[in-house]
């Protein structure tokens, strides 16, 4: 019997991995899962992927390998069996603004090759379509439409240009040419012969004279020819009666006005090539525009105490002079409020006036200045090369808004005006995947025959990658969503999505929690695409937590049993079925032995809320909600139904102009009310707390100054003179000099990866000995470092203003973190859970309103449970919690449901219901409620 191919992974050591060995089928789905830092993405990306890369990067010659930098070796014995490895991760998004999912998915790019191919273009000046002809058309219409009349035939040359153009006139004369056109008027060619250069000129070649007719075919033809050459493939026929004119082109021109196109490109339709941007925005669809409510943020100050932001209070600079000596001009104090200004003068002050101001210099000498107004001198600042500080002064008081020239649109009006079944390339990019998709169903029959057949291989490869979005669950996204504001779930679907199309076989896909984002209901496609992927012939491995994932998968394997120090052993592993016998934690969520119990009963709140009027920003219909404060709100809908829109873009932003006066803007809205109970709001993201190794959850939630100001009271610390500062490891003093403070060395190696080797001089402990010598309770400062949170809190019982923060780490489930451990190494999940430990520990009013997107991305069934146990806790001390969120464990302990929908896109952007979740589950028009009853009976 033929024995299953397997991916064997031996004495893994990697981070907290306690030299495991695993035998993994291949061409299977595999489910990693466990708890939040026990190692799952240590096996997976630190281990496998890491050895696959680290393969492939040696497979290069030592030359090439030099430039491309290499790859560390994982900590393994050995990984048998290995196939090309792909990641698919969350973290890779661009920010770039000219990266789109059309860019992403490539779909734009097939766009592009179908518009320059098979559109039709338009005038953007008469609407009419564009024609273009070769010599013989054009022979054919003459005949048709002038035959037996007379006609000049005319070459244009120069069109509304300023110029002598004496030179020009003497080189046609040279050529043998007799005749010109100047604007309208038939002139014979002299010598020396020029116009006035201060006007702007017409000026066309008279080609030849003639009669159409069957007779002067030969004639004709020449002619057309010659005009075509002088005319650089462009040539007029004027009727010698009417003196009409009519313009030809073998280019595309419009007949009636003359204009004509060059001939499309793929890159006519790029709005990151120069070839089709639009000038004024240069591709980007937005400009910045200085905006006078930033420049004035609070009308009831005056001028003189500070109205106007970029020039502050009032003081004896150049700038005020020029206000005061505006103000005497046009009768107007600057000692009244901004607001009582007539819009007159507030023009003047923005932007200024034409009339010289007599003004004085400091040597008391008169000269007169023009005015040019603040905003002005703004837009000045903004453009003026080489002067940063200037710059980034002037961005201060900046908006974006959206380009008056192209609309949003991002191309030149050119490229706007090619389009197929009336469509341009914009109007596509704009629409939702599934109204696309619907525009392109029968859209062979809408097209021409040369249409159909140039575009019958591209049409079917963009059919075929937006069958891959939608079946991912992503119908709600445009192809112009820039990719810097997707969430990373939808980011990992769309390189799913481009993996999907690109057929491979025999690869090893990685994923991470790609479920992320993505409602109950779309679960079942993700998980039907990751299985074509699997049917290919692929081995898929997915880091998961999701219930659904884990039951459809081949495989599971459990890592645990608990996290950090404390996990980094495979504790349960099997298919499905196997896997649910088993006695490890993710099985008990499993097999309903343990669960997140409901709450007996729900919070009414406090009685007062914050009531949002009019929302009507993205797709969301112009909606009014009320948010009961004192309770644990949950917001809920399928991806993309406007949840992140009412939410992060539009209730947060309003709440921290009022309380921050921050200049984010919310989307539009009418107004907010109830205000008055919050006394402040916060928001807890996934964000890293912090980009370099030298910051840790120590530094970030401040607990790290409190040990230092510990550590420089002790008596031996006072007798030697050391203060807090002593006990950094960043700064001069207490480090140890030879690694700066970072603990290891980095040796270059030219043709092998650089290796990380700990400090010879301090072992790795940061500090130098000096330092090290002073001891609290026999511990170190590197020691107190090195100890995980769950010890510290007993260490450092006797002291308050530590313990209180350590403990709120330990009680959010962090307990398996050292004091030290370097930020970079924390999970989305974790670097949330270090924010909300470090808010938990401030002093709160009883008023403060949190809000936390999907917190539960990268959390264990145990983790949320410890999670909703700490939020529940905020809750009960009286103030705010608001969640978004998809997953029903969450969803079923909340006091009240905001469900948005009742679809993603333009089908959403409505309240399908609010109330409690046991009113949701009863609710006919919503899908959560639907799948939320499922889980809480």
């Amino acid at each position: 019997m033929k024995q299953e191919p397997t991916l064997d992974v031996l004495g893994a050591r990697e981070h907290n991995l306690k030299n495991i060995d695993l035998s993994l089928p291949r061409e299977k789905l595999i489910v990693l899962t466990g708890l939040s830092g026990s190692g799952k993405s240590s096996l997976a990306f630190d281990t496998i992927y890491a050895e696959g890369q680290r393969r492939y990067m040696e497979s290069f010659s030592a030359y090439a390998r030099q430039f491309i930098g290499g790859m560390e070796r994982p900590d393994v014995d050995k990984v048998e069996g290995l196939s090309p490895v792909i990641s698919i991760e969350q973290k890779t998004t661009s920010r770039n603004p000219r990266s789109t999912v059309g860019t992403i998915t490539e779909i734009y790019d097939f766009l592009r090759l179908l518009y320059a191919r098979a559109s039709d273009a338009y005038s953007y000046a008469t609407g009419k379509p564009m024609i273009r002809l070769s010599d013989d058309q054009i022979m054919h219409h003459l005949l048709q439409h002038y035959n037996g009349k007379k006609v000049i035939i005319l070459a244009p040359l120069v069109r509304a240009r300023k110029g002598h153009y004496r030179e020009l006139f003497a080189q046609l004369l040279k050529n043998g040419f007799s005749k010109v056109r100047v604007d309208g008027e038939i002139r014979e060619l002299t010598s020396k012969m020029q116009v006035d250069r201060y006007q702007t000129h017409d000026i066309e070649l008279v080609i030849d004279r003639l009669e159409v007719d069957e007779a002067s075919k030969t004639r004709m033809s020449q002619s057309i020819q010659a005009g075509m050459k002088q005319g650089k493939g462009v040539i007029l026929i004027q009727d010698y009666e009417t003196g009409e004119l009519s313009f030809f082109s073998k280019f595309l021109m419009d007949a009636e006005s003359g204009i004509a196109y060059d001939e499309p490109q793929p890159n006519t339709f790029s709005f990151n090539s120069p070839y089709g941007a639009c000038p004024n925005c240069e591709g980007l669809g937005e400009i910045g525009e200085v905006d006078p409510q930033l420049i004035v943020p609070d009308p009831t100050k005056s001028v003189h105490g500070g109205a106007i932001a970029p020039l502050g209070e009032y003081r004896d600079i150049w700038f005020f002079r020029i206000l005061k000596a505006l103000a005497k001009r046009h009768k107007f104090s600057l000692s009244v409020p901004f607001s009582s200004y007539s819009e007159e003068v507030r023009n003047l002050i923005f932007h200024g006036h034409d009339e010289p101001l007599l003004m004085e210099s400091n040597t008391g000498s008169s000269y007169h200045h023009v005015f040019e107004g603040i905003i002005n001198v703004l837009r000045k600042n903004l453009h003026e090369p080489g002067s940063e500080n200037l710059q980034e002064w002037a961005e201060e008081f900046v908006t974006r808004v959206e380009c008056p020239e192209c609309q949003g649109n991002r191309l030149k009006k050119e490229a706007l005006h090619f389009k197929i079944d009336g469509k341009n390339i914009s109007e596509l990019a704009r629409m939702e995947l599934s109204t696309l998709q619907t525009w392109m169903q029968g859209l062979e029959s809408r097209m021409s025959e040369r249409q159909q057949l140039i575009g019958a291989e591209i049409l079917k490869e963009i059919r075929k990658r937006l069958g891959f979005l939608l079946d991912i669950g992503l119908a709600y996204l445009d192809l112009n969503r820039p990719s810097g504001t997707l969430s990373g779930g939808e980011a990992q679907r769309i390189r799913l999505a481009t993996q999907i199309g690109s057929q491979l076989v025999g690869v090893l896909y990685i994923l991470d929690e790609p479920s992320i984002g993505l409602h109950q209901r779309d679960n079942s496609r993700l998980i039907g695409s990751l299985k074509q992927l699997r049917d290919l012939g692929n081995t898929v491995l997915v880091v998961e937590h999701d219930k659904d994932m884990i039951l459809e998968s081949d495989y599971v394997v459990d890592i645990g049993p608990g996290a950090g120090l404390y996990g980094g052993q495979v504790v349960a592993q099997g298919t499905p079925e196997q896997f649910m016998k088993q006695d490890s934690l993710t099985a008990r969520y499993l097999s309903g032995a343990m669960e997140i119990p409901i709450p007996a009963e729900r919070r009414a709140g406090s009685g007062q809320f914050l009531h949002l009027h009019g929302a009507s920003g993205h797709n969301l219909r112009n909606v009014s909600v009320r948010f009961p404060l004192g309770t644990l709100i949950a917001i809920t809908g399928v991806s993309g139904s406007g949840k992140s829109s009412l939410v992060t873009e539009t209730l947060y932003p309003i709440l921290r102009q009022h309380f921050y006066h921050s200049r984010q803007k919310p989307l539009p809205y009418e107004k907010l009310e109830g205000m008055a109970w919050v006394d402040k709001v916060i928001e807890i993201d996934q964000a890293p707390i912090g980009r370099t190794p030298r910051s840790n959850a120590a530094t970030y939630t401040g607990v790290f100054n409190d040990i230092r100001a510990l550590f420089a009271e002790l008596p031996e610390a006072k007798i030697r003179g050391y203060k807090p500062g002593r006990f950094s490891f960043n700064v001069k003093g207490g480090r140890c000099e030879t690694c700066g403070g970072a603990g290891v060395r980095v040796v270059e190696m030219n043709f092998l990866p650089d290796v990380e080797v700990n400090c010879e001089d301090c072992q790795g402990k940061r500090y130098n000995r000096e330092t090290l010598e002073l001891r609290y309770k026999g511990k170190s400062i590197a020691d107190v470092l090195n100890m995980p949170i769950s010890e510290a809190v007993s260490f450092f019982a006797h002291v308050p203003a530590i313990v209180r923060k350590i403990d709120t780490l330990n009680s959010v489930g962090l307990g398996y973190l050292t004091l030290g451990q370097s930020s970079t190494t924390l999970s989305g999940g974790e670097a949330q859970r270090v924010k909300l430990a470090t808010e938990l520990s401030k002093r709160d009013t009883g008023k403060t309103f949190y809000i936390l997107d999907e917190p539960t991305t990268g959390l264990h069934f145990e983790d949320i449970r410890i999670l909703m146990e700490v939020l529940q806790r905020l809750v009960d001390r009286g103030n705010t919690v608001l969640i978004i969120e998809h997953n029903l464990d969450v969803i079923k302990v909340a006091d009240h449901v905001i469900d948005m929908g009742p679809e993603g896109g333009k089908e959403g952007g409505m309240v399908v219901f609010e109330g409690t979740p046991e009113g949701l589950c009863e609710h006919p028009g919503s899908f959560t409620g639907h799948f939320l009853k499922l889980e809480m009976q």
